[in-house]
């Protein structure tokens, strides 16, 4: 009864702030970003709360936890450094400068005034809208784990409650609202894995306990002293899920948007430290935990280790998903479990909200409001938004209702696709004159291209034989997250390299967009 009351205020806090920010949300730039005056603190949490959900925290930190152990950390650290730290210093103040001076809400829409280009924009508003649909399934997929096993509630409800509650409070306040409760997430994120991981370590008698029994475990393709070792059993695919999960925020369009709402430059130092140490502690205090995960957790029922046995998914792989549920079942007290689901709970609105928000402000900015060819109202056009936001939580909930796709497995075909679409052409696009329209276009191709066809060979399972094949290999090719990887890789070639056989005909827009650099 005190887990459910602590989860009942929650939520009605999260609902209070949408009602107190419904002012801010009546124009489109106070809906859509929360009109540019965000500051440094709120920024930073809203980044990297939209960051780490409950997609890192259950489906990523239980995989490659169970697959690297301790190494697994190593994500976490490339998180914080690669996806934060230099994410802020390389993108934060050139993209909050020609946004501004673009009068850019979106990414399509700095695509469009960028490269002078309506189709760009277009074809990249499409883009988006599909492809983050399974990362917000992997986010409910992962918090209805948590929920379940808390509250022994069915899986399908725990989903559409989820769904329900993030369409209410962003529907009402839009980024002001997703940005005061990202705050309030975070501190809440902060404070629970730090707990979360001293109880896991204590009831193993700690640290040094912790490494010695990880190194004891032996298992297929898992050697003896592996698990506990620096680098894994595995570091050629460990050093995948690195690039993508640290890489792809610097080209995913709910990541880069938090640049165009922050307050001044000066908020954006501030950002980038506050961003890193957060980033450090959530990220790397997660991963740490799914380290953990075989020695309180085994996938061989018969072995005698007291340890809870994972069973296999209808389709005959092992339920990662369930490997951080059933440690926390195992080494938390009841009130312990209460925050946890709170702090999973909070990772996962504030990711959801910033997935939706970002997908309806797009299709509405960018294909609904050049449809009407400027004749609807800035009232008519958040209606809109907030209708997208419902059918985009409809969709996400149809897909993760199918319990047999992993987390991961989800994650990485979105990141994958948006990542590998639009990481070299809007990093680029903010330094250099010399990227074409044509090198962009070459880009979308590519990164939509080799997402789908790996999705078809190997994902769906349509070729059996070339999986077998793939997975024989050092570098696993058929892992979605080494393809992801490999997607965003190809990408920062490609841009350049088509610019160099292209030429740009727009001298004169391009020369106004990057006249904001002088001022």
């Amino acid at each position: 009864m005190v887990i459910k009351l602590i989860l009942v205020l929650y939520i009605l806090m999260m609902l209070g702030i949408g009602v107190s920010t419904y002012k801010n949300g009546s124009s489109v730039d106070g809906f859509v970003l929360g009109g540019r005056n965000v500051g440094s603190w709120l920024t930073a949490f809203a980044f990297g709360t939209s960051y780490f959900s409950a997609v890192v925290f259950v489906g990523y930190a239980g995989q490659f936890g169970w697959n690297y152990g301790f190494s697994a950390t190593w994500i976490g650290i490339g998180n914080a450094v690669l996806g934060s730290a230099l994410a802020w210093m390389v993108l934060g103040k050139r993209t909050r400068t020609m946004t501004t001076h673009l009068n850019a809400s979106t990414m399509p829409e700095f695509f469009e005034k960028r490269y002078n280009s309506k189709k760009l924009k277009t074809i990249s508003a499409v883009i988006i809208f599909i492809f983050l649909i399974p990362y917000t399934a992997s986010v409910y997929n992962g918090l209805s784990r948590l929920f379940a096993m808390a509250f022994n509630i069915d899986y399908a409800v725990c989903i559409i409650a989820m769904a329900v509650l993030t369409a209410v409070y962003v529907i009402i306040g839009g980024y002001a609202a997703t940005a005061i409760n990202d705050f309030v997430q975070g501190i809440i994120m902060l404070g629970g894995i730090a707990a979360v991981v001293i109880f896991a370590l204590n009831e193993k008698g700690g640290f040094s306990s912790a490494l010695k029994q990880l190194g004891e475990i032996e298992a297929t393709g898992v050697p003896a002293n592996s698990l506990n070792s620096i680098f894994g059993p595995d570091p050629i695919n460990l050093a995948g899920v690195v690039i993508l999960t640290s890489l792809g925020t610097w080209g995913l369009p709910q990541m880069v948007h938090k640049f165009y709402a922050i307050k001044s430059e000066d908020a954006i130092k501030k950002g980038t430290i506050i961003s890193t140490l957060f980033a450090v502690v959530v990220a790397g205090g997660s991963y740490f935990l799914g380290g953990l995960g075989r020695i309180y957790c085994t996938a061989d029922s018969s072995d005698g280790s007291g340890r809870v046995f994972i069973e296999k998914l209808a389709n005959g792989k092992l339920d990662f998903d369930a490997i951080i549920p059933n440690l926390l079942d195992t080494c938390l007290p009841d009130i312990m479990i209460g925050l946890v689901v709170v702090l999973v709970l909070s990772a996962s609105m504030s990711t959801l909200s910033s997935l939706v928000l970002t997908s309806s402000s797009t299709v509405t900015i960018d294909i609904v409001r050049p449809l009407t060819k400027g004749k609807m109202s800035e009232k008519k056009e958040v209606l809109v938004m907030r209708i997208f936001i419902a059918v985009f939580l409809i969709i996400s909930v149809v897909l993760a209702l199918n319990k047999n796709a992993y987390i991961s497995t989800l994650m990485s075909i979105s990141w994958g696709a948006l990542a590998g679409s639009f990481l070299a052409p809007f990093m680029y696009g903010l330094f250099s004159k010399k990227v074409t329209k044509q090198a962009v276009m070459a880009s979308f191709i590519s990164g939509v291209g080799i997402t789908v066809v790996h999705m078809i060979i190997f994902s769906l399972g349509f070729f059996p034989e070339a999986t077998k094949a793939a997975a024989s290999l050092k570098l696993n090719m058929a892992s979605p997250i080494n393809a992801g990887a490999i997607t965003m890789l190809f990408d920062l070639i490609i841009v350049p390299v088509v610019s160099a056989m292209t030429k740009n005909k727009d001298q004169d827009v391009l020369d106004k967009a990057f006249d904001c650099y002088k001022k």
